[in-house]
């Protein structure tokens, strides 16, 4: 590692350069990243979407669809109301994107007092209509006492797409001024503080440059420009704190080579290390086949690799020209650690090490009694802020022209194909036996079929009505529920889409021989299958990360109880910030309207934070081993080292806090509760766990931390001496 210091040192100019061309060229495709995002990045290849491919492809069922809410105020008459919409589609005639147009006027029941709604349907997926959507945008216009407003999943996805952007530069605009105060307060000078920032817009232009060319090869979510800056600007951050904090204390006894040489093999290694356990921790992702963790697995990877190499590249080729200069505009001098509060707070944790564990211990237990409660969902509709006027209207129309039984979200579509035309004698017997049995489950509430369609009981009554129903009467009946050798049954439920009974219940009737194939599908199928995916294939991940995670520690500090606590303390910690989330956001303290907690935060936490919290493990043992290499004394090298890493601790973990916490002020819901546990998880570890759990575990189990099996650990230490 000090080779590769001196190489940068002298040729820093070139390394420069190369890093402004990688700027330039990837800074221009970060811009085009926005346009290439759609969805929320809940796709599965399972029966849900076979399912709706069947509908989509037999019943004709639209790939996507556009609803139009009209309303009207009071005073405002319903001629004026009818002429306003009748305007409105004529003024539609020309927009021929659409596959059919359904005005209000076209069946019963699509106009109820103040308001009203049409359709429009199309042939592609929802989140491939923008162009659709900006050309109908123009097409409709209020009028005084008279709106119209679109909603449905389009524009659902589109305004998530939007949100996110509107979202990631709110928290920009909270995070980075408050990092920058937290830097000057670490560094005390202005060139050293404004490092950090710079090596951290560096490594997100650069990652988000490069994650555009991913998109020619997979579907990308737009949850994507939220999840890269947020673990690629505190990942940074870090690296840079780490470096920056070791070249300043080389530089006061070591020429400016040799202060890049040390602080690229010393610092250097722990950003390696660091690095790869959140490389490993979000490469646990890819074993849940689902879009949205393979997109965060993909980019948080990427970032990582990213930040890594421009910490031990482009920072070093940038302090080498600074040289001394990184004191320049100093604001007060840095107090000698030796004398500073984070010495004296080190003494009294190691002479009370029984009473400080306990006590850690315990805040950490009492933390996770809530996570009992916790009640998972897939992010939807509600992911938007209630202000937006999607989502307003979607509820409006929800609200007028759906019964609460029979809404979508309770909807259950189970497709019958039979062996030959579904209308025969024998299969009309087979298919009535299957709804009998669906209507007789406790936990449905009702079954729409062609059969209660016509209020008939059996086959027999229905073979009736084949040969001497009127073929008006039938038709319409007929094009919704049957196609050749299939029958579509609309099964409702008595309870919804995040009810774990549910779930439970479709896993069912598609495992079970109902007696003709059947194929499931509607919001809940989608959901159990999502969940299922992630309890069956998380364990897969959490593994890899375990075992990977204790083998890195191992390696890196060949100890072998060092990474056990490290993996315990872990869990912990994560535990007490899951109970401290639902604490917040779903029994609704601290002014939080009660929501519950969207299915990626569990996930996403603990692979982001399991990896990162690791910076701080491998920041702080790291220096202690150094002092223990130096000393043999146990007690001493762990004073130090807390000493000596404190202050880049928590100034790290502020960063961090401030720069993920800065989401908790955002309105899409599943990034708040993210950017909030991401910050509460780090809070908990920068402080309970690393500067009081592991010091007090430290000085307990003594040189039995630094035991890897007979072996001394790395150099000779018979030229011991007390640390400067």
């Amino acid at each position: 590692m000090e080779k590769l210091g001196g190489f940068i040192y002298r040729n820093r100019k070139w390394v420069i350069l190369v890093w402004i061309l990688a700027i330039i060229l990837f800074g221009f495709f970060a811009l085009k990243l926005p346009a290439v995002l759609s969805g929320n990045g809940f796709e599965y290849k399972g029966e849900y979407n076979e399912t709706r491919r069947i509908l989509e492809k037999d019943f004709g069922q639209a790939k996507s669809s556009i609803i139009l809410v009209f309303q009207k105020e009071k005073g405002v008459s319903d001629e004026k109301f009818q002429d306003f919409m009748q305007d409105t589609f004529v003024r539609l005639k020309d927009f021929d994107h659409a596959e059919d147009i359904i005005p209000p006027f076209a069946q019963d029941g699509m106009i109820k007092g103040n308001y009203a709604y049409g359709m429009l349907t199309f042939n592609k997926k929802a989140e491939s209509l923008g162009a659709e959507i900006s050309d109908l945008k123009k097409l409709l216009k209020n009028k005084k006492g008279l709106k119209v407003t679109m909603t449905g999943e389009p524009i659902i996805v589109k305004d998530l797409n939007t949100a996110s952007q509107e979202d990631l530069a709110k928290a920009e605009m909270i995070g980075l001024p408050i990092a920058l105060l937290v830097l000057i307060l670490a560094f005390g000078s202005l060139v050293a503080s404004a490092l950090p920032l710079i090596i951290g817009v560096v490594s997100i232009l650069t990652t988000m440059g490069t994650v555009y060319f991913f998109s020619y090869g997979i579907d990308l979510t737009i949850f994507i420009l939220n999840i890269v800056p947020m673990i690629g600007l505190a990942l940074s951050i870090d690296f840079a704190l780490l470096f920056i904090n070791r070249y300043k204390e080389e530089l006061t006894r070591k020429s400016v080579g040799e202060a890049i040489a040390i602080t690229v093999a010393t610092a250097g290694r722990s950003i390696i290390f660091s690095g790869l356990c959140v490389f490993i921790g979000l490469s646990g992702l890819w074993f849940i086949q689902i879009d949205i963790f393979q997109n965060v697995a993909l980019g948080g990877m990427t970032v990582v690799l990213v930040s890594a190499l421009c910490s031990l590249t482009f920072l070093p080729a940038f302090l080498a020209l600074l040289g001394h200069r990184i004191n320049k505009f100093s604001l007060w001098q840095i107090s000698d650690n030796r004398l500073s509060g984070w010495y004296l707070f080190a003494k009294f944790v190691m002479r009370r090490p029984v009473l400080m564990a306990v006590c850690a211990l315990a805040i950490l237990l009492v933390g996770l009694i809530p996570v009992k409660q916790m009640v998972l969902t897939i992010p939807g509709t509600d992911s938007l802020p209630p202000n937006y006027p999607s989502r307003v209207a979607l509820e409006k129309f929800k609200d007028h022209f759906f019964e609460k039984e029979k809404r979508d979200e309770k909807k259950v579509s189970i497709i019958l194909e039979t062996s030959g035309g579904v209308l025969t004698r024998d299969n009309l017997e087979k298919v009535s036996l299957v709804i009998n049995k669906l209507e007789k489950d406790p936990l449905v509430y009702t079954v729409d079929s062609p059969f209660s369609a016509f209020g008939i009981k059996n086959a027999a009554q229905f073979q009736q009505l084949l040969l001497y129903g009127e073929m008006s009467k039938l038709t319409p009946v007929f094009d919704h529920f049957i196609r050749e050798n299939k029958m579509l049954v609309e099964v409702y439920l008595k309870t919804g889409e995040h009810s774990a009974k549910a779930r439970q219940l479709v896993k069912d009737w598609s495992d079970k021989d109902l007696g003709v194939k059947a194929s499931v599908g509607g919001p809940i199928k989608f959901e159990q299958e999502i969940f299922d995916e992630i309890i069956e294939k998380a364990p897969y991940g959490l593994l890899l990360i375990m075992i990977s995670t204790l083998v890195i520690l191992m390696a890196a500090f060949r100890s072998i109880l060092i990474p056990f606590k490290a993996i315990l303390m872990n869990a912990l910690s994560l535990g007490c910030t899951f109970g401290i989330v639902v604490w917040v956001f779903q029994e609704g303290h601290l002014g939080v309207s009660p929501v519950n907690i969207g299915l990626i935060l569990p996930v996403f936490v603990f692979t982001l934070v399991f990896g990162l919290s690791m910076d701080y493990e491998v920041f702080l043992i790291s220096r202690i081993q150094e002092f223990y290499l130096r000393t043999g004394d146990n007690t001493e090298a762990t004073i130090s080292g807390l000493t000596y890493t404190s202050k880049i601790i928590t100034s790290a973990a502020a960063i961090m806090i401030v720069v993920t916490g800065a989401f908790a002020f955002t309105g899409v819901m599943p990034i708040k509760q993210l950017g909030v546990g991401i910050a509460v998880a780090i809070f908990i570890d920068a402080t309970i766990v690393r500067m009081v759990l592991v010091p007090s575990l430290m000085k307990l189990l003594g040189d039995w931390n630094w035991w890897f099996f007979g072996f001394k650990n790395k150099r000779d230490i018979s030229h011991r001496k007390k640390p400067a």
